[in-house]
């Protein structure tokens, strides 16, 4: 199976066989009870090879280097287990600013530089996983690129997927700042993502890898890309906008349409701004105290205002149809029963990817 092209580099745009390779990978990192309701047993790995399984480190957090006979190394993310470690790292979804640092204990000064724009922001609990993972990958990343290796893949599958955002844009920002090699490749694979910052983040991730060089890959029919919840407020907009003059607009309306705009208006915005604060409240405050049982140095950041999640990066859909439903069909126990890696490998077998997504155009 030739995953990449001549001399091992790494190619732009969507691959089936490179994604169906790291997901193989990937199960053999996933916690086996969260696949005990799988249909048939996943292949083995054909072109690579496992060479490190990290500890369990962070909030239940961990991840596997693998490399190929090309030179190229695939860095693999695992996503949640059944440990309540890890689960907390998924519900500990206040924002926080993009660009900061995170005090994990009296050691550890996470500093990170993930986007410009001063209002993108990202999930906490994934970011804390991000600080200890990518502590771990560097001197790997290190010692793999004076072995002479330039191209890596970067890959997660749930919690995973959503770490890999957050770990691809550090290391993109640590080449920007001339410590990782500025002629190393990433190439990102995030799969079954939930999504982990809002739209400014998500601005700056797509310009990022603009031009092939990540996907985010979903079942269609899977839940887990759909969360966190996402609320809206006038304060996600850009600057130019036209809510924030709306009371001149209103002002200018006649008497009756003007006092029913007015409470129509405050009918639609008090709501979301309420639910902001509880947001930040139950899944910022106070799950940052039961972090702290985890982590007792840790220490809470100032929480960005807003809880706008969006979808992320250049997607790859897997639409489910109805052979699909006979094998997995909807439940109301197994809920995971559309997010496990083989529901995913038996769509993309009947994927069928455009130039544009293959590259071949390129």
């Amino acid at each position: 199976m030739a995953l990449h092209a001549q001399n091992g580099l790494l190619k732009p745009g969507f691959d089936k066989a490179e994604y169906e390779e790291l997901l193989r990978m990937h199960v053999l990192l996933y916690d086996p009870l969260m696949t005990d309701s799988a249909k048939t047993p996943v292949p083995k790995p054909a072109v690579f090879k496992s060479v490190y399984k990290s500890p369990v480190i962070g909030l239940d957090n961990r991840w596997e280097l693998w490399k190929n006979d090309d030179q190229v190394a695939a860095i693999n993310i695992r996503g949640t287990t059944k440990n309540p470690v890890g689960w907390l790292e998924n519900f500990y979804a206040a924002m926080v600013p993009a660009h900061g640092e995170v005090k994990l204990s009296s050691t550890f000064l996470f500093q990170y530089h993930l986007a410009d724009h001063p209002k993108a922001a990202v999930h906490i609990g994934w970011l804390i996983g991000t600080a200890y993972l990518a502590k771990d990958i560097l001197p790997k990343i290190d010692s793999c690129y004076k072995a002479g290796i330039k191209d890596f893949l970067v890959m997660g599958h749930s919690q995973g997927g959503a770490i890999s955002y957050l770990l691809t844009s550090h290391l993109y920002n640590l080449q920007k700042q001339n410590r990782l090699p500025k002629d190393i490749r990433f190439k990102t694979y995030s799969s079954a993502s939930p999504k982990a910052g809002n739209t400014y983040y998500a601005y700056e991730y797509e310009a990022m890898v603009a031009g092939g060089w990540a996907n985010n890959v979903i079942n269609a029919a899977d839940w887990v890309p759909e969360v966190p919840f996402s609320v809206q407020t006038l304060d996600d907009f850009n600057k130019t906008n036209p809510f924030k003059n709306i009371d001149k607009i209103i002002k200018k309306q006649k008497f009756f349409a003007r006092i029913a705009l007015r409470h129509a208006y405050r009918k639609m915005k008090k709501p979301s701004e309420k639910a902001r604060s509880n947001y930040e409240k139950f899944l910022g405050n106070y799950a940052s105290k039961m972090v702290r049982k985890t982590l007792p140095e840790f220490k809470s950041p100032v929480y960005f205002k807003s809880s706008n999640y969006v979808r992320i990066g250049p997607t790859v859909v897997l639409m489910p149809d109805k052979a699909y439903f006979n094998l997995y069909p909807d439940s109301d126990d197994q809920i995971f029963v559309h997010h496990l890696p083989e529901p995913y490998l038996y769509l993309l077998k009947k994927y069928n990817a455009g130039p544009a997504e293959t590259g071949k155009s390129r």
